[in-house]
């Protein structure tokens, strides 16, 4: 039996928690011993469902300034006391200084740490990420291997570390659909109108995820099509804006902002379509569980490398204008995640 120890910053709302849980849910069988480090206690999901063999440990986070500090030298005076052996220590995060430190102070015959986006993009498009890039891109020469959420952001990762295409693999996001079907028939105080094509979409309301491109595409959709209706599902520092944008674009009566929700499959099972905007991506768990519940699903073609076999569109506003509705069909997404227990198989083996 393999003992693997996972650092996190926190099971707090987001798309890198969710795929955690998702691999601990599929992952954390009979065969391995998984202990979860984070940095804080606070929760956003339900973990009582996890398998048995999952342990969750939690350690003192470093003051907020240490993360402009070379990482180099945060590594000589910062320590944590981890007494435990493990076969693996994983530093599942990638951005955060206390879960890489932790993965290099735990006793461990290999070190590995996931990458969860594009970084060229994300640092051309964010100067703060840009800026603490520069301090810890130091950590990455201190693991055996890299994990990279998709295909399409093995490259840019390459490129800007250093590191050789041969040490990163591809491991995509684990998909629950046993959890999916059984939460979405849980009753909530919601009923779209079953008479228009309702399209969700779903993510943080920031930057990257593209929330004020999509009102804009679907500016020039309600001016063709009245039938249609857009929820957006999630929260974030953009939402004021995005409130305001939708104001001033007329869409008060065809955009509804449902916010953070802790259980968000019984509004997606309502829905005829789902749609993704985002400027980059690592993956995009989101839309995968869209594609789960049988969604007609809508994203822009440069977000076809971050999802393998989804096709994405050149006119993403044509595309919604002309969406029909049509009986879903649910995916188990059976081979999916068969293919990705096989690469953590190899990776860990």
């Amino acid at each position: 039996m393999k003992k693997i120890a996972i650092f996190q910053t926190d099971l707090l709302v987001g798309g890198i928690q969710k795929s955690l849980l998702n691999f601990l849910n599929r992952f954390g069988g009979k065969d391995y011993l998984i202990d979860v480090y984070l940095f804080n206690e606070e929760k956003f999901y339900d973990v009582a469902k996890l398998p048995e063999n999952i342990r969750f440990i939690y350690l003192k986070p470093f003051n907020y300034f240490n993360r402009l500090v070379y990482f180099d030298i945060l590594r000589r005076f910062k320590k944590y006391d981890i007494k435990e052996q493990y076969d693996i220590a994983i530093d599942f995060n990638s951005y955060s200084n206390e879960c890489a430190i932790g993965a290099l102070c735990a006793k461990a015959n290999k070190r590995i740490i996931w990458i969860h986006n594009d970084v060229r993009i994300k640092m051309s498009e964010e100067p703060k990420y840009r800026l603490l890039f520069h301090f810890f891109k130091g950590k990455f020469k201190y693991f055996d291997a890299f994990a990279a959420v998709s295909d399409g952001i093995i490259e840019p990762f390459s490129l800007e570390t250093g590191i050789e295409k041969e040490r990163i693999f591809t491991v995509n996001n684990f998909i629950d659909t046993d959890e999916i079907f059984r939460k979405s028939e849980e009753r909530i105080d919601f009923t779209v109108d079953s008479s228009k094509y309702n399209l969700a979409s779903m993510g943080r309301l920031c930057h990257q995820k593209g929330f004020d491109l999509l009102l804009n595409k679907f500016k020039d959709v309600i001016a063709t099509r009245k039938d249609m209706h857009l929820y957006i599902i999630g929260d974030g520092p953009d939402r004021e804006s995005l409130e305001r944008q939708t104001k001033e674009n007329g869409l008060t009566d065809f955009v509804t902002f449902l916010g953070n929700q802790k259980n968000p499959f019984p509004y997606l099972n309502q829905m005829d379509g789902f749609v993704l905007d985002s400027r980059y991506e690592g993956q995009g768990i989101v839309i995968w569980e869209a594609k789960a519940l049988g969604l007609e699903i809508f994203i822009p073609k440069h977000l076809e490398k971050y999802n393998k076999n989804i096709e994405g569109y050149e006119d993403l506003t044509s595309a919604i204008i002309n969406a029909k509705k049509r009986e879903k069909q649910r995916d188990p997404l059976i081979e999916y995640n068969e293919d990705i227990m096989k690469s953590l198989e190899a990776l860990f083996n």
